[in-house]
Parts: C-alpha cells; sequence; structure tokens
C-alpha cells in the first residue's frame, strides 16, 4: 500500500472561519468547496481605476451574511479579469485579484474572483487550488480548524443536534 505526504496535513472542515488581512478582512466564514476551482469573495460597489500606472480595482465586502452595518473598504491591484461559470452554469467576467488568505495560522496568497454574493450562503467559497497540497478536507466536520469562539459555540450547537 502507498502512503502520500497527504497524511500529515492538516484537516479543514467543509466551512471555516478564515481572515484576508491584505484587505482588510479580519474575519470571514467560508464554505471549503472542492467543486469550485478558484476562490470567491462577495464584493459589492466593484470599480476599476488606474494609480501608478497599475490597475486596481476597489469595492466594498460585508463580511458577516445578513449583515449589512458592518462594510469593508478595500483596494488591491487587479491581476486579470476572468469568465467564471457559476454553478448554475451563468458564465460572468469576474475581477481577479491576489491576497493572502489566513486560516488556522497558516498565510499563503491565493488569486480571489470578486463578484456579488448577496444572496448565496456564504461570502466566500476557498477553492481547490487555494487549499490543494495545504490541507485535507472533511467533508462532514465544519470549524475544525477555526479558533473564534463564536464557530466553538456553533460547532457545540450542531454537535447536539
Amino acid at each position: 500500500m502507498k502512503f502520500s505526504s497527504q497524511e500529515q496535513l492538516p484537516i479543514i472542515g467543509w466551512r471555516e472561519w478564515l481572515s484576508l488581512p491584505d484587505i482588510g478582512i479580519t474575519q470571514v466564514k467560508a464554505k471549503i468547496d472542492t467543486g469550485a476551482r478558484s476562490s470567491t469573495l462577495h464584493a459589492f460597489d466593484v470599480e476599476t481605476f488606474q494609480q501608478n500606472g497599475k490597475m486596481m480595482v476597489r469595492f466594498k465586502v460585508h463580511p458577516y451574511q445578513r449583515d449589512t452595518h458592518r462594510t469593508v473598504f478595500a483596494e488591491a491591484e487587479l491581476l486579470d479579469k476572468r469568465e467564471v461559470r457559476s454553478s448554475i452554469g451563468h458564465t460572468q467576467l469576474r475581477p481577479v485579484i491576489q491576497t493572502t488568505v489566513d486560516l488556522a495560522g497558516r498565510l499563503w496568497p491565493i488569486e480571489l474572483t470578486l463578484t456579488n454574493r448577496d444572496v448565496m450562503g456564504f461570502r466566500m467559497l476557498l477553492g481547490r487550488q487555494a487549499v490543494r497540497r495545504r490541507f485535507l478536507v472533511d467533508a462532514a466536520g465544519s470549524f475544525l480548524q477555526s479558533s473564534t469562539r463564536s464557530s466553538k459555540r456553533q460547532q457545540d450547537k450542531e454537535q447536539q443536534l
């Protein structure tokens, strides 16, 4: 039997709390979506502009679902614009940025597409490119690497059900 080095990787649940420190998001609940190639963040009022010869993107984020009072204003260098196919088959041209993600104290750069996810259950999807060779995903687990009290309370509540 052949064993891979992946057995040493930490295990994350299908949803985790993480942060995006480069763009000022201290906490966002993300769905770990191995079916999605790329990662996506809920963003609105997205506009591109030029600054010092670089294309930039300015946007707003409501990092918590069902909370429109807390708003993060962010700017990042525009990496690209890509056509992304949604889970229901619609294609959309989305801005792409590169930013740092912090999950379980591990920091690494990811590419992130920006789109309005108001009607979706999660403000962020962390796709398979972002977790590949870094984590194993337990599809039955939730908040396995999250260290916030709110996620711990939610996990305890789910275990009681």
